[in-house]
Order: C-alpha cells, then sequence, then structure tokens
C-alpha cells in the first residue's frame, strides 16, 4: 500500500487536469496502441506480398529469356543477358550450373514444375530457394566452407556486375539447361525495402495534430460556457449580482446554462421578497411598540413599569437591528477587491480607541473579492461579541491557495458544546439576563454568518481548552 502511493502521487501530478488536454492524451494513446498493435500483426504481410510479387516476375523472366537465348544467335546472348539483369539479379550462361540439385522442397518443386511447363518436360531445371519469406535468408546457400553458392562457379564464366548484385544475402538461385548443354544461371539478392519508419511517424503525427485541433475545437465549445457558468456560480455563491449567463455550445450545456439563469433569477428574487418583508415587518413594528412604551409610561405600579418599559426597549431595539440588517442586505453593495489585513486592522483600532484589548496578526498582504460593508459588519459582530465575553481578542489571518482563514479568540468562559450550533439563531442569547449590555440582542452571530455565507465563506466556532472560544471564518479569495 506505502509503496504504490509515490507511484499513484507522481501519476496525479502529471495527470492533466483540464478536460481537453485529457480527451487528447487518452486519444493519442489509443490510437499508439492501435497502431502498435496493428503493427505487430501486419508487418510481415507487406514484406511476403512484395517478396512473392518480385519471385514471380523474375521467375517468369527467367523462362522468358531461356526461350529468348534458344531463338536468337549466340553472339546476341551476352547483350540478351546484360540487359535482363538488374541491381538484383544477374543473368548468365556457363558450363556449370549454379544450383547444382533440383530442389527437394514442395515449393521448390511446384516452381520447377511451373517452369518445365512453360518451357517443355525435357528441360533440366534447378531451383534452390535460400531464404522465405517469413524467416529470411537461410544458410543452405552456404557451402561447408560458409561461401554462397555463386561463388563455387568458376570466375571465367561469372558476369562482371555479378559481385557488385549479390551485395546482399543469395535469395534464389536456378539454373535451366539449353538445347546445346549449357545453362542459364539466374542468381538473385532481391531484398523487401525496410519498414516505413519515417512515413508511419508522419502519419502519427499529423493524426495526432488532427485530433488536437478537433478536440480543442469541440472542447472549448463546452469549457468556456462552462468557465464562465463556474464562475458566476462562485460570484452568485457570494451574494454578487449575477447577469443571465448567454445560453451557447452544445444543446446539453445550454440546458444547464438556462437552469442556472434560472435557478439565479429565483433565489434573487426570494432573497428580495424576504429582505423587504423583513423590513416591512420591522418598520411596521416600530409603531405600536412606541405606542406601548408611551402607554407604559402612565403604569402606576413603578416595578411593572421598568419591567415592561425593559421589555420594549429590548423589542424595539431587535426591530432596529432587524430593519438595519433588511436595509444593508437591500443595499445590494458591489463586490471588489479589497485588503483584508487594512480592514481588520481599521476594526482593531476602532476597538482599541474604546479601551479594549484587540491585537491582530496578519501574515501578508491578503486581497479577497468582497462587499467590504458588510464583511466589516460581520467581522465587527464578531470582535465585540468576544471583547464582551471575552474582555480581549486576538485576530489572525492567512490565506490559502483559494481560501482564506480568518480566527478570533477571546479569553472568555466559552460555550457549552451542545450550544455552539444554537448561538448563530436569531434572537438567542446565551446569557439569560435579557440585559442588552451584556447578553446582547441575539442578532450578531446570525447576522455575521448571514454575512459570511452570502460571500461563500463558513464560519465555525470551538472552544479552546482553558483559553476560550476560537471562531474560524473561511473565505474563498474570488477572482
Amino acid at each position: 500500500m506505502n509503496a504504490s502511493s509515490p507511484r499513484s502521487s507522481v501519476f496525479r501530478r502529471l495527470w492533466p487536469r483540464n478536460l481537453a488536454s485529457q480527451l487528447i492524451l487518452l486519444l493519442l494513446a489509443a490510437i499508439v496502441v492501435v497502431q502498435a498493435i496493428s503493427i505487430y500483426i501486419f508487418h510481415d504481410e507487406r514484406r511476403i506480398a512484395l517478396v512473392a510479387l518480385a519471385r514471380d516476375s523474375i521467375l517468369a523472366r527467367a523462362v522468358s529469356i531461356a526461350e529468348l537465348l534458344e531463338e536468337t544467335p549466340p553472339y546476341l546472348h551476352s547483350r540478351v543477358l546484360e540487359a535482363s539483369s538488374t541491381r538484383y539479379v544477374a543473368f548468365w550462361t556457363g558450363e556449370v550450373p549454379l544450383a547444382k540439385e533440383p530442389g527437394k522442397s514442395r515449393f521448390e518443386q511446384r516452381v520447377q514444375n511451373y517452369a518445365a511447363r512453360q518451357l517443355g518436360s525435357e528441360r533440366t531445371i534447378h531451383i534452390n530457394l535460400h531464404s522465405d519469406e517469413k524467416r529470411g535468408p537461410s544458410w543452405r546457400n552456404r557451402g561447408d566452407d560458409g561461401k554462397e553458392s555463386w561463388r563455387d562457379v568458376p570466375k571465367s564464366e561469372r558476369p562482371r556486375h555479378l559481385k557488385r548484385v549479390m551485395n546482399k544475402p543469395e535469395d534464389l538461385s536456378l539454373s535451366i539447361q539449353l538445347n546445346d548443354g549449357t545453362w542459364l544461371n539466374m542468381a538473385t539478392s532481391y531484398r523487401p525495402p525496410p519498414g516505413a519508419f519515417i512515413p508511419l511517424v508522419v502519419q502519427l503525427s499529423l493524426m495526432g495534430l488532427a485530433i488536437i485541433g478537433i478536440v480543442a475545437f469541440a472542447v472549448r465549445r463546452v469549457t468556456r460556457p462552462l468557465r464562465g457558468l463556474a464562475d458566476a456560480a462562485g460570484r452568485l455563491g457570494r451574494g454578487e449580482d449575477v447577469d443571465s449567463l448567454p445560453e451557447t455550445g452544445p444543446s446539453e450545456v445550454r440546458a444547464v446554462t438556462s437552469a442556472f439563469n434560472e435557478m439565479q433569477e429565483r433565489l434573487t428574487r426570494f432573497v428580495r421578497d424576504r429582505t423587504r418583508m423583513l423590513a416591512a415587518i420591522s418598520h411596521d413594528l416600530r409603531t405600536p411598540i412606541t405606542s406601548l412604551r408611551l402607554r407604559a409610561e402612565f403604569i402606576d405600579d413603578e416595578e411593572n413599569r421598568t419591567k415592561m418599559i425593559e421589555t420594549l426597549d429590548d423589542m424595539a431595539a431587535m426591530a432596529e437591528a432587524a430593519l438595519r440588517f433588511a436595509k444593508d442586505d437591500a443595499s445590494q453593495e458591489p463586490a471588489e477587491q479589497a485588503d483584508l489585513g487594512a480592514l481588520l486592522e481599521s476594526l482593531a483600532d476602532d476597538q482599541q480607541d474604546l479601551g479594549h484589548a484587540c491585537e491582530v496578526d496578519v501574515e501578508e498582504r491578503i486581497v479577497l473579492s468582497c462587499r467590504p460593508l458588510s464583511l466589516k459588519r460581520a467581522f465587527r459582530n464578531l470582535i465585540e461579541n468576544g471583547i464582551r465575553y471575552g474582555g480581549s481578542v486576538k485576530i489572525t489571518a492567512k490565506a490559502l491557495e483559494a481560501d482564506v482563514i480568518v480566527e478570533i479568540f477571546d479569553h472568555g468562559p466559552g460555550i457549552p458544546e451542545d450550544r455552539l450550533a444554537d448561538v448563530f439563531e436569531p434572537f438567542v442569547r446565551l446569557e439569560e439576563s435579557r440585559n442588552e449590555e451584556t447578553g446582547g440582542i441575539g442578532l450578531g452571530l446570525a447576522i455575521a454568518r448571514s454575512i459570511i455565507h452570502a460571500h461563500g465563506g463558513t464560519i465555525t466556532l470551538s472552544n479552546v481548552a482553558g483559553t476560550g472560544l476560537r471562531v474560524e471564518v473561511r473565505l474563498p479569495k474570488g477572482n
């Protein structure tokens, strides 16, 4: 298991991440594998066909030359033989047969019978095959001394170009006895041309270029709208306004884009309707609360009057907080690039001016796409919450590859583990005295979480043993 992990890690690093590169690599690998299998299976077919064709042509020519020599005067024989010889085959006549004995293999006997039928059954024909199409040259063409058979021919009978023709191992030797008792000898050193490696490379290269072009064009039509869709989804998740995307590309991509446009339109409409309703309710509550407070002033019982006024003040504060939150949410602040370190330091300076201990530690300059005023309000709520319960706050921020992590530590008593999730609910206060000075209204953390979620981030709370509460905010950097 451990031995394979380095290999898998290397594979993951080398494997391309984008769709176009993956498709191109897979198609090229498939073509190379198929070509390699085809070459392995059929690499001999071309050579076998060429060798068989050349032998048929050479044997037919030998029969024709034997008939021609019988019909022409002897003084023309040398010219006929020289004209018939090529770079692969040599013809000559002499007293000594090149092929001393008739061939004994089935193929040799079949060829000898064919030549005898063409020339007449009374002819003596010897054919020795020194190689076959598949295995190439054999050692049958060598004598006991290891020489080729044509070297046994007396030098006086050898044609002058024989040595030049036989610069490769002997392929086939033939001897046909003529009417005057001499022998028509033929020696061949034919070999098919080597495998065409360069044309194969050119073919594969052209095919690879064609595949790259076609795949790049096809994938570009798919990935371009998908990249736009991913960017729009990220901006929508951060609470930014997103225009409807153009529906381009294949039908499947157009369907996805259309569904996204419809979804973001519904979400935007839902959020705006909810915000307007919250603002309307908060606004309408101010009048009856004010009226009740005026009536409470006329209550004779001082204790009841004081409690009722405190309760109405709490209700008025809640309504005002909800109204401010609704107004901020409805203001549709545009997103922009902001320096997170400068934003946190300004909040810390505000708390220090009020006499509170607030420390900021930012590793480096961090710039992210956000709505600065909304994000500033979220962090202000978190910092004030830490100071309220812990007396002092320390803030740290660091940037990862795609995210930013902000941590806020206080030195308070922490939160019971079973209540960590409850504190994010609106109007939930762990301080049961209902005193705004000590317990707040109960909207601070709810508003902070709502703003952070609107930026596509997350917020988590955890107790740190012996030190207090830790708040972790994770935000995407955006573009």
